[in-house]
């Protein structure tokens, strides 16, 4: 699947539905890993899974191994969302009504997700055993 952009949609402070689309912007394939992509109150964020169900050791190794370093030291806050079915991060970041600027931080965004995706797939695919055994 060719992945092209992704959306900004403005959500409404009051109602948390949608008013208005901000912004597209052209990404790499590793806006695959983005599921909610929206600002409220001047603040972006930007949800990203594994784009795959993850069994149960899976989940546990992903929470341990995943990097959040790269993205602070990039200015980006990021979370875990405990909430969803699948390792769920969520990056935020200042709004800026500029969108070379904006363009640059989704681009930079989905480079770090890609690229610590693809280090904690690689990191965790030696240790079902170890989660296993832990469970």
């Amino acid at each position: 699947m060719d992945f092209s952009s992704l959306v900004l949609m403005e959500k409404d402070k009051e109602t948390g539905f949608i008013k208005k689309e901000l912004g597209s912007f052209e990404v790499s394939e590793g806006g695959l890993f983005v599921k909610k992509f929206y600002v409220l109150d001047e603040k972006v964020y930007m949800y990203f899974d594994t784009d795959k169900n993850v069994e149960e050791w899976e989940y546990s190794a992903i929470y341990d191994l995943f990097n959040t370093e790269s993205f602070i030291e990039n200015g980006y806050e990021i979370e875990e969302d405990l909430e969803e079915y699948n390792p769920t991060y969520i990056i935020k970041f200042k709004y800026e009504d500029d969108f070379q600027v904006m363009k640059e931080k989704v681009q930079e965004c989905i480079h770090l997700i890609e690229e610590e995706m693809n280090n904690v797939w690689e990191n965790i695919k030696d240790k079902k055993e170890e989660y296993i055994d832990q469970e």
